[in-house]
């Protein structure tokens, strides 16, 4: 049975979907650490944003633990961001490959009625920013009120703009703005400028926010209807999978037989039992630069800084460093977006933000590294960023978090030197074990097998200088991984 809150409610299971190709807005957000996981609003992520929003109780509706659908090269990055929220998730499930949101949806309601058959699951994605947690919470509970009717709910947002961007939502009566649930008419695809301007015109359409709530049974009936052959792939892919440090791998022969397909496409443009809820107080899927400009509120002559910017006589910009010790500075424009890295810098015109990926593909043309990789290379016990790279060395900064350790490795053609700047390390090195503290080093031989653990409370900070005739990270051999890499 669905539990019931003490608020008198019925408890709600959050899917949150954390996937992404991170083009949209190079180059802070990559394929390799997409916009849902950079603060760009503030100190916390997008997708903690979500995590929090997601949680709780208020009035009459209560969140249970959170389910996370996403892939092997973010598992480890949700892991940490949740429990810096201290947000310990149901399960974070992972999928061998992305197939988009009907199969995941499905993944998460199957595994889901293992445990709770009669569950509510609310669906959302984990890059959008939503202002008001109160109204969001309000809405929630508002299409709460249409599950026991076997309804599927969707939420529509008011658009305030004819929005060429997004798709639609035609429902069959203006919102009256009490809120309730409608009946859903159709979904409209992205449409052109004109008929944009002709739906907001009428009243009658919503803007697709791609947020759901429905009923464990309600949705997989659905699925067992409309598309069958989905529902038996993906059951396989659950039913075989398999934990993995703490994760939940779906099974991979089955899964990459599922088709890759939106919830839209699969399931909601079929269904007949379906509303909405319409929703006007503040959403946006930061799409584009553009609109991290609007929401970064921008000074009197339309100017919004982060980091080390300076704008001299600027107007309608956004000017953002990324990286410590970089002045952003500009002088003189107008409508422009820049965003600096300390490998990148994208300068662009502010009308034509939504074309960012462009400059992706043709970065992924190129050859080029910085198309999908982040400066920052997020692992299981940390990250590491290149600091410099010459023809026979390199330098980095790693930061290995409380509690955990990199493996025990050797390499062929590099020799290393550690130096703790912050932070303690348990450093072994050919079976001998020290412990060195800052301003202390180490040197690790050609084919040495080594290891650095941080057994302390805060995070350990070494200096790493390889030395060599081959400096990649192909270039390890593990003999032992708490992490079971290869």
């Amino acid at each position: 049975m669905a539990t019931t809150s003490a608020l008198s409610g019925p408890s709600i299971t959050p899917v949150i979907l954390a996937g992404g190709s991170g083009t949209r807005l190079w180059p802070l957000s990559r394929k390799s650490y997409p916009k849902q996981f950079v603060p760009l609003l503030g100190e916390g992520t997008l997708f903690q944003d979500a995590a929090r929003r997601m949680s709780g109780s208020s009035g009459t509706v209560h969140f249970d633990k959170p389910m996370v659908l996403t892939n092997s090269l973010f598992r480890f990055i949700i892991a940490e961001q949740l429990a810096q929220e201290g947000i310990d998730p149901e399960a974070i499930l992972i999928e061998p490959e992305g197939r988009n949101t009907a199969p995941a949806i499905l993944a998460a309601a199957l595994y889901l009625a293992q445990k709770q058959p009669d569950a509510i699951m609310l669906v959302a994605p984990s890059d959008h920013v939503i202002t008001n947690k109160a109204a969001f919470h309000e809405a929630v509970g508002k299409g709460l009120v249409a599950i026991p009717q076997g309804q599927m709910v969707t939420f529509g947002i008011q658009p305030t703009r004819a929005e060429t961007g997004y798709g639609y939502l035609e429902i069959g009566e203006r919102p009256d703005g009490s809120g309730q649930p409608i009946a859903l008419s159709s979904f409209v695809e992205k449409p052109n400028a004109a008929r944009a301007e002709e739906m907001l015109a009428t009243g009658n359409y919503l803007w697709n926010a791609g947020i759901f709530l429905f009923a464990v049974k309600d949705i997989l009936a659905a699925f067992e209807r409309h598309t069958p052959e989905l529902f038996a792939t993906v059951r396989q892919a659950v039913e075989q999978a398999e934990g993995d440090l703490g994760f939940l791998r779906l099974a991979e022969e089955p899964w990459g037989r599922a088709d890759n397909v939106a919830i839209d496409y699969a399931i909601m443009e079929r269904a007949d039992n379906l509303s909405v809820v319409p929703y006007d107080a503040g959403w946006s899927d930061l799409g584009d630069w553009d609109a991290v400009w609007e929401h970064m509120q921008p000074d009197a002559d339309g100017v919004a800084l982060s980091g080390a910017a300076t704008a001299i006589d600027c107007t309608n910009s956004l000017l953002r460093s990324e990286t410590k010790g970089l002045e952003i500075v500009g002088l003189g424009l107008d409508n422009i977006v820049a965003v600096a890295m300390n490998d990148a810098v994208l300068i662009a015109d502010k009308s034509r933000t939504q074309d960012v990926k462009k400059v992706v593909e043709a970065l992924q043309r190129k050859g080029s590294t910085q198309a999908e990789t982040f400066p920052k290379d997020h692992r299981p016990w940390g990250w590491f960023e290149s600091l410099l790279v010459g023809g026979r060395f390199q330098v980095k900064r790693i930061t290995v978090l409380p509690g955990q350790s990199l493996s025990l490795q050797s390499h062929f053609h590099r020799s290393e030197h550690w130096i703790v700047v912050e932070g303690t390390a348990k450093v072994t090195l050919d079976g001998a074990i020290s412990l060195l503290t800052e301003n202390q080093s180490i040197y690790i031989p050609v084919g040495a097998q080594h290891r650095i653990e941080n057994p302390g409370r805060i995070p350990t900070v070494f200096i790493e200088v390889q030395t060599g005739p081959y400096v990649g990270e192909d270039d390890i051999v593990r003999h032992e991984d708490r992490y079971a890499r290869g």
